[in-house]
C-alpha cells in the first residue's frame, strides 16, 4: 500500500494484489488497453507490458526470458516495454544514448507480439541508425499477418504467441536457451543482445532458411556475422 497516501480512500482489507486485479478488470471493458502489473488476469484480452527496462545491454538481455515467462503465465498479448529502455528522461540528453543499443532493441522487439516506440526515433537517432530501424519495421510489416493470426489463435487456445525454444522443440537441449525465441512454430528469431557483431544460433532439427536466404541443416549450432543493419531470423521449411 506504499503507493497510496495515508489519507487515501481505500478498503483496508483489500491487498495491493487485489487492487491490481480489480483495476485490470476495467481494461476488459475497452477494446484497447495496456497494463504493466496484473494479478490473476492471465488468459484475458489484456495487453501486458514488461516492467520498465534500463537503457543498458544488460537489461536488453532480459527481454527474451521475460517475454517467454509472461506468455507461459497466460499474458500472451505482451509488450516488451519501450524500445531502447530507460525512462522518457533518458532521451533528453542525446549524448548519453547508445544508438547501437536502440537499434538492437528495435530489432529484438520487431517480431515480438508488440513493438512500442516511446520516443520517435527520428528525434534521437542519426540518419544511419534511423534507416536501420526503418528496415526492422519493414521486416515486422512483412510478418504482421502472421502475428495477427497468432494473436487470434492465442485468444482461443491461450497458447503463447512468443514461445521458448523448449516449448516448440522439447527434448532437443533447449531448456536453458534464453537468447532466441520462436514466433509461432516456424519462425526462429535470434536478436543481437550484446554489443558485438558475432553470435551463435542453436538450430533445432530440420531444414531452415535464414534472413539472407541461406539454407541451414538443423540440429547444430551455427556461428554468424551480424552487422548492425542485419536482423537474424530463420524460417522452418516443410
Amino acid at each position: 500500500m506504499e503507493f497510496y497516501p495515508a489519507n487515501g480512500i481505500s478498503k483496508k482489507d483489500i491487498t495491493p494484489n487485489m487492487h491490481a486485479e480489480l483495476y485490470a478488470q476495467f481494461g476488459l471493458r475497452f477494446p484497447l488497453n495496456e497494463y504493466r502489473a496484473c494479478w490473476k488476469m492471465g488468459g484475458q484480452p489484456l495487453a501486458q507490458r514488461l516492467l520498465d527496462k534500463e537503457h543498458t545491454w544488460v537489461d536488453l538481455q532480459k527481454l527474451v526470458p521475460n517475454m517467454i515467462l509472461e506468455g507461459l503465465c497466460g499474458y500472451t498479448f505482451s509488450c516488451p516495454d519501450m524500445i531502447g529502455g530507460g525512462l522518457w528522461t533518458s532521451f533528453l540528453d542525446k549524448s548519453t544514448l547508445d544508438q547501437d543499443l536502440i537499434v538492437r532493441s528495435a530489432q529484438c522487439h520487431a517480431l515480438m507480439p508488440m513493438m512500442q516506440f516511446s520516443v520517435a526515433p527520428w528525434r534521437i537517432l542519426d540518419s544511419v541508425h534511423l534507416g536501420i530501424i526503418k528496415k526492422a519495421v519493414e521486416i515486422r510489416t512483412k510478418f504482421t499477418p502472421l502475428i495477427l493470426q497468432l494473436a487470434h489463435e492465442s485468444s482461443k487456445t491461450g497458447e503463447p504467441i512468443l514461445k521458448s525454444m523448449e516449448f516448440v522443440f522439447p527434448n532437443q537441449g533447449f531448456e536453458e536457451t534464453i537468447n532466441q525465441f520462436m514466433l509461432g512454430d516456424k519462425i526462429l528469431v535470434a536478436p543481437m543482445l550484446e554489443k558485438t557483431n558475432m553470435r551463435n544460433v542453436k538450430l533445432p532439427k530440420g531444414n531452415w532458411v535464414d534472413d539472407l536466404g541461406v539454407k541451414h541443416k538443423g540440429g547444430r549450432t551455427v556461428g554468424m556475422m551480424v552487422p548492425l543493419d542485419r536482423f537474424v531470423y530463420f524460417i522452418l521449411q516443410k
